[in-house]
Order: structure tokens, then sequence, then C-alpha cells
């Protein structure tokens, strides 16, 4: 016969924490117990006001709070012991009828809890791979499977040709003439229409925004991704980041605010930021109009991409975790029930 026993402990109060845990193992050959691990100021033990008498432990239906002695732990776990007997003896379906049963709510809660980063990147994979796809089916002639990929990324990214990869042509990526980049022709020069540019000119400018939107590539040009370079990187480099995170095991600390500000959001901001004047041909007065390259658009992104999840998968961890230890504590609790029954 196993007790169950919940330990509910002070996050920051680790010396406590452990000098529990070996009392414990003191006791477990001579009163077999499963411990569970609690942090009593999410979860506080049933009338435990939190912080306040930390640690706790329930053991059975007996609570020791606050400075409690290795005798007093002995004690009550004797008492569970001898209660669980006396209950068996007694009438073990009459417990049994108010145990506590795993739903499949619970199963898929623990599933989740486990396998929850590896749905991430699947995700992840899947929405940075098949912008990907829609070059390929345009090259081998399915151009109606493909154009559907570009209408469902069309409104998550502005598919700019100048800002794109392309596939299968002379050139992996076709950049603005603003952009000023040697021994690459430019798009403006590969489409080859005589004023269409980024300019001051509310005319020309979106006359040109749209043409490059529209533009899907051909056999010579080679074939546009249907997501921009930057957010190829953002995804591409979460993914990446996430795939690192769950094959070491989760454990990664998390990133502060400040180093994700600086690091992830600072760059992206400047280098996205001040493109944006030769898309706002619409304002009464001009500003400097600037264009970005692809490999700034890659670094930025990338960089944005592996701070943001920095910032995230760890919170989302330990979220996880605390999951899994109160599916556990039901496993635990339901495991005890069949046993007593039994």
């Amino acid at each position: 016969m196993t007790i169950t026993v919940t330990l509910y402990y002070k996050p920051g109060d680790e010396d406590r924490t452990v000098e529990i845990k070996q009392t414990l193992a003191d006791l477990q050959a001579s009163m077999p117990h499963e411990l569970i691990l609690m942090d009593g100021t999410k979860y506080p033990a049933v009338g435990v006001e939190p912080n306040t008498q930390l640690p706790v432990l329930q053991i059975g239906p007996y609570q020791l709070k606050g400075q409690f002695t290795p005798q007093e732990v002995e004690v009550a776990l004797r008492a569970a012991q001898d209660r669980e007997s006396a209950l068996q003896r007694i009438d073990g379906s009459a417990l049994a009828s108010t145990g506590i049963t795993v739903t499949n709510g619970d199963r898929l809660s623990l599933w989740l809890s486990k396998y929850y980063m590896w749905v991430i990147i699947l995700a992840l994979a899947v929405y940075a791979g098949l912008p990907f796809l829609a070059p390929v089916l345009m090259k081998t002639g399915a151009a109606a499977p493909a154009r559907i990929i570009y209408k469902i990324y069309s409104p998550l990214c502005h598919q700019f040709a100048f800002r794109s990869w392309f596939l299968f042509g002379e050139q992996s990526f076709y950049p603005s003439e603003l952009a000023e980049m040697d021994n690459v022709i430019s798009y403006e020069a590969w489409i080859g229409k005589e004023g269409i540019r980024l300019s001051e000119d509310p005319s020309t400018s979106n006359a040109f925004i749209i043409q490059a939107r529209d533009m899907l590539g051909d056999e010579r040009m080679g074939y546009k991704v249907a997501l921009c370079q930057r957010d190829v990187a953002i995804y591409g480099s979460m993914m990446l980041f996430g795939i690192l995170f769950a094959i070491t095991g989760r454990r990664w600390k998390g990133l502060s605010w400040k180093w994700w500000l600086i690091i992830g959001i600072v760059p992206i901001a400047l280098d996205g930021g001040s493109q944006l004047p030769g898309l706002l041909s619409w304002l009464p007065f001009s500003l400097p109009i600037r264009e970005s390259t692809p490999f700034l658009r890659t670094l930025t992104g990338t960089l944005f991409g592996i701070m943001t999840a920095w910032y995230l998968f760890p919170v989302i961890e330990e979220s996880m975790r605390e999951t899994r230890q109160m599916v556990d504590w039901k496993y635990a609790q339901a495991r005890r029930t069949r046993e007593v029954v039994s």
C-alpha cells in the first residue's frame, strides 16, 4: 500500500524543500509513499493561504504546515498508513465512490504538456514550408494549387517580389534598385516598365507596389516564395530554435524582456521601419526613401525569431510543467483509490 504525499513548496526556498524530500526519502523503505511536488504559490493546499504557511505537506487527510519536524512527518505518515489499512478493511468501495478519476481531457492535457513543442515545431514547419511549395507547383505547371497558396498567405504577408526569394530562376532575389546592390539585376531593371519606381511620386509608387505584389515570376525569372524574406527568417528561426529547445530537454532559462527588446525588436524595427516611407506615398509630405537588402532582412528576422522563441518557449514550458504536475497528481490519487479498493 502506497500513500500519496503532496509537498506544496515555496519557490526560492530550495533548502527547506530539499530537507523535506530527504526526510521522506529516509522513511520510504518503512512507509512507502509517492511524492508529488506542487508550487504552493500557484496551487495552494486546501485551507492554506498562499505564501503564509508554506511549505505544506499533505499526507492523506493530514496537513503539516510551516516548520514541522521529521518526527511529525513520520507520525503523519504512520497515521495515514493506518487509516488506509482501516478503510480497506472496513469498506474499500466507499473510498472508491469518492475517489478521483482521470478523464480523457486529463489524458489529452498530459499528452500536450509532454509533446507540445513538437506540435509547435510542426505548425511552424508547415507555415514556413508551405510557401516554398508554391514556386515548386508553378515550376511543374500546377498553377491553380500554387495560386491557392499565394492567396492564403496574401493577408499574412505583403509578398512584394522585390523583397521575396525566388526559386528556379536566374537569381534567388531581385532587390529594388534603391537597395544599391552590385552584381545583381534589380527588380526594376528586370520588369523593364519605364517610370514604375519606389519614389516620392504616389502614382509611380502605387503602381510599382501593386505590380510587385501580383508578380509571381516566370520561367526565366523563377517563381516567388509566398512569404517575404523577413517572414521566412522569422518563422524558420523559431522552428530551428524550437527543435534545439526540445532536444535539449526544454531546460532553458527564460530570456529577459530587455534582451528580447534590445536584440529582437530594435534591429527589426529600425530596418523594417526605415523602409515604410517608400510605401506611404499617400502622405502629404515627403520622407527619405530607403530599401533594405536580403541579408539585413534575413539577419533582423532571424534575431527577432530566435529572441521571441527564447522569450516565449520557457514561459510555455513552465505552464506545461504545472499541467503535468496537476495531472500526475490526479493519476496518483486514482491509483491510490484502485489500490485501496483491490
